[in-house]
């Protein structure tokens, strides 16, 4: 280090690793400064949808909106069973009436189950995201369960270390 310390100056070789470095980024991307910028539009993201729920709504439309909500899935359900009802009470009209099923297109098919099923996986993603740790998180990590226990090694280090 002497000779590239006599060549460049004193606090040459610093400038000319920032500069390696510096024209370094040009060709690969900083991955910390990626990260952080991932992070921070994340975190900017986060902010403006907790914004949106700062203020609990009350109101009787939110209370009539949130009843609607719960109607698809039991409407659903009564109305399959009622199906098979209909069909036990008059056969010739629900023939007729899955003979007209029969002509709906295929593509609208895949659309109607496209819709009910984000419609059911987005309410069990909201459910799945919401509940809470049956235990806690740190716990869980064999790390974490065996930072609890004493370590004789560690103690014997930071009596050494002074702290």
């Amino acid at each position: 280090m002497g000779v590239i310390d006599a060549i460049l100056g004193a606090g040459g070789v610093k400038a000319a690793g920032e500069a390696v470095a510096g024209a370094a980024e040009v060709f690969v991307p900083n991955a910390t400064k990626r990260m952080q910028a991932a992070h921070e539009a994340w975190m900017g993201a986060m902010d403006q949808f907790g914004d949106e729920f700062r203020y609990g709504r009350v109101g009787w439309f939110d209370a009539a909106v949130n009843g609607l909500n719960r109607l698809p899935r039991p409407f659903l359900a009564f109305g399959t069973l009622g199906l098979f009802v209909y069909a036990m009470v008059d056969p010739a009209g629900f023939s007729v009436r899955m003979r007209g099923l029969d002509e709906v297109p295929e593509p609208l098919w895949w659309l109607l189950a496209a819709i009910v099923g984000f419609y059911f996986g987005a309410r069990e993603a909201h459910y799945f995201r919401s509940r809470a740790p049956r235990g806690s998180a740190a716990a869980a990590t064999p790390q974490a369960a065996a930072a609890d226990e004493p370590n004789a090694a560690l103690d014997e280090w930071r009596a050494g270390r002074g702290g």
